[in-house]
């Protein structure tokens, strides 16, 4: 009896509240997607829309798919404890790049491939405008047997036609990574001086954007493939990179400091 008075009471109380119903409701803030999310999401789009295949790899990884399989010697100062996160030394590390997917799926996939693989990766730096310790790279590989380094220019050209704009002059500089041969550094037209030469392109005109290079026969021959048979390209990009030079920043410590006033301008 008790339980139904209160109820009881409860209700005449509601029915003699006024309530306007011309009133406008409580506003909502409504939550926004990072920029370095939208740039992943934008960058992953055009190159799905080419046909590659997106794939999440693993952060931890073993010294073998890391260094190894990528034709890393063991004297490469990579391995060094002053650049790589070791878990288990020499065994267990946190991974340095994106790149040792590309014996993930080598290893599991029968070609042609296509795929992409964009995640966090880790290295032993300190933290400055242009580096940090945890930052996000996309990786791209094609394995067929066919294409050339034609294929990666014309390739690598559409995407960033597609993400800079047309206009955006590009240009390649050969350059050496252990995994690709031969190996090459794109670089995008500074869009701060226009290549005029400034502090943030250090008077040079161009910032790099990503590497790439075909396919190491050596680590085709890692997976178990005829490298006289097959051929293959890739490239690597820092997504921080990508986002620095499509809205001009020029601190990457912006993307994680929580500033309102820097994200609240890509909402």
């Amino acid at each position: 009896m008790a339980g139904q008075r209160n109820d009881t009471l409860e209700h005449l109380q509601a029915c003699q509240q006024t309530i306007d119903v011309t009133q406008p409701g409580r506003g909502v803030q409504p939550g926004y997607i990072h920029p370095l999310s939208l740039v992943a999401q934008e960058m992953a789009n055009i190159l799905v829309n080419m046909g590659f295949n997106i794939i999440q790899g693993r952060e931890v990884e073993t010294d073998y798919y890391n260094f190894q399989a990528l034709n890393f010697q063991a004297d490469h100062p990579a391995r060094d404890m002053q650049d790589t996160f070791w878990i288990a030394p020499g065994e267990i590390l946190l991974r340095t790049q994106t790149s040792g997917m590309q014996i993930h799926v080598l290893e599991q996939i029968q070609p042609p491939v296509r795929v992409i693989v964009p995640g966090r990766v880790f290295r032993e730096e300190n933290i400055t405008a242009s580096n940090g310790a945890m930052f996000h790279q996309l990786e791209g590989l094609l394995i067929d047997d066919q294409c050339t380094m034609a294929n990666l220019k014309g390739c690598l050209k559409h995407f960033v036609a597609t993400m800079f704009g047309a206009a955006r002059p590009v240009r390649f500089r050969a350059s050496y990574f252990p995994f690709t041969e031969p190996s090459a550094e794109m670089d995008l037209r500074c869009g701060v001086c226009y290549g005029e030469g400034c502090q943030t392109c250090k008077y040079t005109g161009w910032l790099e954007l990503m590497g790439c290079g075909m396919v190491h026969p050596n680590v085709l021959r890692a997976v178990g493939y005829d490298p006289t048979k097959y051929r293959g390209f890739a490239f690597g990009m820092g997504i921080e990179r990508a986002a620095m030079l499509k809205y001009d920043v020029d601190d990457i410590r912006l993307f994680t400091s929580n500033d309102l006033r820097f994200l609240q301008q890509f909402a």
